[in-house]
């Protein structure tokens, strides 16, 4: 193995990291509605639990409405299950035809549980980026050890690594900073 591998491998499981928190982040509520409220939500479809995005169309067609309109009519009841069993903080409303999730305003308790949510989330964002920065420390020791890479050249890789870790960490900072703000100021 290489340095330029070993330093690829390692960026590329930062950007999975940073790409993860930012995945789950956009199902944490702020205050409008967003389609991503409902992209984890899993539908018992003929026994099989299925994205609500393959079953249905969802749009939003005001600042706190969801709507969510099955391709297959038949499963509007599992589909409204589906959305209680997710706790969204709304109750769905089945016309017979669509379901509509209007999201109530935040209360301030519930702003800060959420932004209490999406610090934990940066936390674990740090740590995943942590353990690819050991994973790649010991790569490089190991290829010392080998004989592939001098001890300067050592020290230099995990130097890289290192600056490569805070660019991401800042990274996951600033995502996490957007989120919280757009959860207090909406």
């Amino acid at each position: 193995m290489t340095i330029k591998a070993v330093m690829d491998d390692g960026r590329e499981r930062f950007d999975k990291s940073l790409s993860h928190l930012r995945d789950q982040m956009r199902g944490i509520r702020s205050g409008r509605a967003s389609t991503a409220l409902v992209d984890n939500v899993r539908v018992d479809y003929y026994g099989t639990p299925t994205p609500i995005s393959q079953l249905a169309s969802v749009s939003i067609p005001e600042p706190r409405q969801i709507l969510i309109k099955p391709f297959d009519g038949s499963i509007l009841q599992e589909l409204s299950k589906a959305l209680l069993k997710a706790d969204l903080g709304s109750s769905p409303q089945n016309d017979g035809k669509v379901v509509r999730l209007t999201l109530p305003p935040l209360s301030g308790e519930q702003r800060n549980k959420y932004v209490a949510k999406v610090k934990d989330l940066g936390e674990e964002a740090r740590v995943a980026l942590r353990n690819t920065r050991r994973d790649m420390n010991k790569t490089s020791d190991a290829m010392q050890k080998a004989g592939e890479l001098s001890e300067d050249d050592n020290r230099k890789v995990h130097d890289d690594i290192q600056n490569l870790l805070k660019d991401y960490e800042k990274k996951v900072d600033e995502a996490v900073e957007s989120k919280v703000e757009e959860i207090t100021n909406v």
